[in-house]
């Protein structure tokens, strides 16, 4: 079983950055995919970002071109770089331990416990 924690997040005005940083322990995290979920109040949670073992990349239509998700094995740690942030990104981030198959991605039961992002207009 990986554990995750996630960090990185808090309070930037729109069109700022941030980087979230989610660091696994054990388990073996290069064999993983892994995703960063995020989850608005009122709404579900949903996918934004996911890296395959390989270093393959996918990102919802909404982050495309704003955000990047990319992997350390070495420090076993997932980031995701939040550029030109909107209100709409506010969001609880989760970090997500999960398998790529057929080019999509699977989420398990491991997660972190979440960071804060809040973008203020």
């Amino acid at each position: 079983q990986v554990q995750l924690v996630e960090s990185g997040g808090g309070l930037v005005q729109a069109g700022g950055s941030l980087r979230l940083s989610c660091a696994a322990s054990g388990s073996i995290f290069s064999m993983n995919a892994m995703g960063w979920y995020r989850q608005a109040p009122g709404k579900q949670r949903e996918l934004v970002a996911d890296i395959t073992s390989g270093g393959s990349t996918n990102y919802a239509d909404s982050v495309k071109g704003r955000f990047t998700i990319s992997r350390d094995n070495a420090k076993n740690t997932v980031y995701l770089e939040m550029n030109s942030l909107k209100p709409e990104d506010t969001a609880v981030y989760y970090c997500n331990a999960g398998y790529s198959l057929g080019g999509s991605y699977y989420s398990t039961g491991a997660w972190g416990q979440g960071t804060q992002v809040t973008v203020s207009s």
